[in-house]
């Protein structure tokens, strides 16, 4: 097999052909001048997709968790009012001293903290596909071999002794009877 598979109607290419007629192995999708002909689809890079600056939490991860306005963490009573200027301050000290500390450390500790993420989620993505999965389809294929040796185990033994049992116990018939 030299070249990969084609579809009768369209006559393009399904899969990759095995021998590159054109082109670069370091970079696959340039052309030669002279073949237009040839439709090749461009793979956009999952590394370079754009981000939504508005909506940073689109799958809504902190719903829950660190919505903390001023309203949640200090409240007045009915009957115990500060001045309005106090209350008015305290919100605006509060608020902007949540916003502009968070902001600082995630200046300069969210950074850090992201390529420790990074490298933290890469090594388990590693050790899931180079460790967990090959593990798991290795134990799944010998798990394979001992069941059907220990089926016809069981069919071989136990079945026929399981069936004389029954043919001797089947006609046994229980009934009870109710004397007064």
């Amino acid at each position: 097999m030299t070249g990969g598979l084609k579809d009768e109607e369209t006559e393009e290419y399904i899969h990759a052909p095995f021998i590159r007629k054109q082109g670069n192995i370091y970079k696959p999708n340039n052309k030669t001048m002279d073949d237009d002909s040839i439709n090749e689809k461009t793979m956009q890079d999952v590394h370079t997709k754009e981000i939504d600056l508005v909506n940073r939490d689109p799958k809504h991860l902190n719903d829950d968790v660190v919505k903390v306005d001023f309203e949640d963490v200090v409240a007045e009573p009915a009957g115990t009012y500060s001045f309005d200027g106090v209350w008015k301050a305290s919100f605006t000290t509060f608020t902007v001293t949540k916003y502009w500390c968070y902001r600082l450390l995630t200046a300069l500790v969210g950074i850090p903290l992201a390529l420790v993420w990074g490298i933290f989620f890469a090594i388990l993505s590693f050790i899931h596909i180079w460790a967990v999965v090959p593990c798991v389809k290795s134990y799944l294929i010998e798990i394979h071999c001992i069941s059907r040796v220990y089926s016809i185990c069981i069919h071989t033994f136990c079945d026929p002794f399981f069936e004389a049992m029954g043919k001797c116990l089947g006609g046994i018939h229980v009934r009870t009877i109710k004397e007064v």
